[in-house]
């Protein structure tokens, strides 16, 4: 399971949680209808924080990721420009 997946269904079962617990407390309607809109607030930027994170998270893997191949490439290249120089130097001394 993803951690993206772990962090939403951790969040999801926090604000039914607290949903609940508000809906069942003593309070007169207004009031906790005001207490559910206010925890609404805070798990949503919550939220928000968490994906923004997993979004920072997921474009630093892929510049590491680009910046491997973009190495592996150059690596590659340079060996294919040795050998193709080696087999150069070889044929002109065999002719």
């Amino acid at each position: 399971m993803s951690s993206g997946k772990v962090i939403l269904g951790v969040l999801a079962g926090v604000a039914a949680g607290a949903l609940l617990g508000i809906l069942f407390a003593p309070d007169k309607g207004k009031v906790t209808r005001k207490k559910i809109s206010k925890k609404g607030e805070d798990y949503l930027e919550t939220a928000k924080e968490k994906f923004d994170e997993f979004l920072n998270d997921i474009s630093e893997k892929i510049d590491e990721v680009k910046e491997e191949v973009t190495d592996f490439a150059e690596k590659g290249r340079a060996k294919a420009e040795k050998a193709k120089k080696d087999a150069e130097t070889a044929a002109g001394s065999v002719v």
